[in-house]
């Protein structure tokens, strides 16, 4: 196209961005969402004008509707959902936090849930029901189309967080005996194929996977050329029973952009998009974060006695390990009695430990989500971390000694504190390593029960190698 050709295709845009109420509306999307926004709809919902909330709305795109029902007061949702009736698309219902949709779909009658489901990609489907319960999960699939509920059950029996549930099953799969220009007009023909798709699989009797074709080169080759010919046949194919943060990690590791799903027996039955992984790398990642700390969901939309039970539960463990390191410094109150001065220092020791285990354990937990620590290279990571340990506990340690000497001027009281800080550093170091291994080999979450485990050691560990080592030298 030339530069004159690209002008006049451009004209209509321009003139468009000149005229005073594209403006207007180039206007409204840049402050769309923003406090202002809100309260107007907010205004016109408490004032009952749904024509007014509708007219707000209608220019949104599906995401920031979506956005919008999240500010919203959990009383006001349904209300707004009624306003705005005709704008609850599929994408809407696709965008929406998932404990904001969960009570927007069980508000809602079964047929409509149903509408919106078969209008949805298989996945965000199964995303939208599998919260439901189970009396409303089969009132909606029995008013779906027979097609549509297989598709939504066979889904559903996957495990949940596995590829089954995840992948889409609307891909594009041909037979290797086709040629570049068959493959052509069989896509341009078949009104059925979905309309996002990056790449066709070629399949061969037995449906099974046994290469790729990106539709780049499909575009590129001459018609007559053999499909076999073209394809790629190393392909990254992902077992329908993995687990979806693995799955994160092989798109990862090879830069897909899409990839073949199959079963036990090697068929092709669906195919998960780089569109869904960022979701799970998203979701995954603010996972782990959140278990770390025992914040449940740390999402603002879930319902608050949810949110207690979650919280208290993981309060009422630490409070047991808090116990344990008190009936440790119980057994010192003789030498404390002796040397007040003990009980100004120990929480230093015990405080800096717990803050070296928490490093070591977030790094641990981490190279074990993302498959850089494995049994090959445990040792190797637990050597490493001593050393940081022995080197982060000397030097605190000699600068807490430094301080405690210019203070105190107890040289023995000083010694005492330098070798705890050491021992402690030792410890946190070794139990940030090897509990969260320990737990990943019993096929338990390390994310979910490091935590507990590592502060226990460090606060035990911490108080008893000081105020033993001050009893043991008979500090007083």
């Amino acid at each position: 196209m030339s530069p004159e050709e690209l002008d006049d295709a451009l004209l209509p845009e321009a003139a468009a961005a000149d005229d005073p109420g594209h403006e207007s509306h180039r206007l409204d999307e840049e402050n769309r969402l923003k406090p202002d926004f809100v309260r107007r709809v907010r205004d016109a919902l408490e004032a009952g004008d749904s024509h007014a909330v509708y007219d707000l709305v209608e220019p949104l795109h599906p995401a920031d509707i979506a956005d919008l029902f999240e500010l919203m007061d959990a009383d006001e949702r349904p209300v707004l959902a009624q306003a705005i009736t005709d704008l609850m698309s599929a994408d809407v219902i696709a965008e929406l936090n998932d404990h904001v949709r969960e009570l927007l779909v069980e508000a809602l009658p079964a047929e409509t849930v149903a509408d919106i489901a078969e209008q949805l990609e298989t996945d965000d489907a199964v995303a939208m029901l599998e919260d439901l319960d189970a009396e409303d999960q089969q009132a909606v699939l029995a008013e779906m189309e027979p097609e549509d509920r297989a598709a939504i059950e066979s889904a559903l029996a996957y495990p949940e967080e596995s590829a089954g549930r995840i992948m889409s099953r609307e891909f594009v799969a041909v037979p290797e005996h086709m040629t570049v220009g068959d493959l052509i007009d069989y896509l341009r023909e078949n009104r059925r194929i979905g309309t996002e798709f990056w790449e066709v699989f070629i399949v061969d009797a037995r449906h099974h996977p046994v290469g790729s074709c990106a539709l780049s080169w499909i575009l590129r080759s001459p018609r007559k050329i053999a499909l076999a010919d073209v394809m790629k046949r190393d392909q990254t194919l992902i077992p329908v029973t993995m687990d979806q943060e693995e799955v994160a990690l092989r798109f990862q590791k090879y830069a897909l952009i899409s990839a073949a799903v199959v079963d036990e027996d090697g068929r092709l039955v669906g195919q998960i998009t780089v569109d869904d992984i960022v979701h799970i790398i998203q979701e995954e990642a603010g996972e782990d974060v959140l278990l770390l700390s025992g914040a449940g969901d740390g999402d603002i939309n879930e319902p608050l006695a949810r949110t207690v039970r979650s919280r208290m539960w993981w309060l009422f463990v630490n409070l047991g390990t808090a116990i344990l390191a008190s009936a440790v410094v119980a057994a010192f109150q003789g030498t404390i009695s002796r040397l007040v001065t003990l009980a100004v220092l120990m929480p230093i020791v015990a405080g800096m430990g717990g803050n070296a285990g928490t490093q070591t354990m977030a790094v641990t937990v981490r190279a074990l989500a993302t498959n850089q620590l494995t049994s090959n290279n445990t040792w190797r990571m637990i050597g490493r971390e001593l050393w940081i340990a022995i080197a982060n506990g000397v030097g605190l340690g000699a600068l807490m000694a430094a301080g405690c000497q210019l203070i105190y001027h107890d040289a023995p009281l000083s010694g005492v504190l330098l070798a705890a800080m050491v021992i402690n550093s030792l410890i946190a170091g070794l139990s940030g390593v090897v509990i969260p291994v320990v737990l990943d080999k019993l096929r338990l979450d390390p994310a979910v029960t490091s935590t507990v485990f590592v502060t226990t050691m460090t606060d035990v560990m911490g108080f008893f190698s000081f105020l033993g080592l001050a009893a043991l030298f008979q500090l007083h």
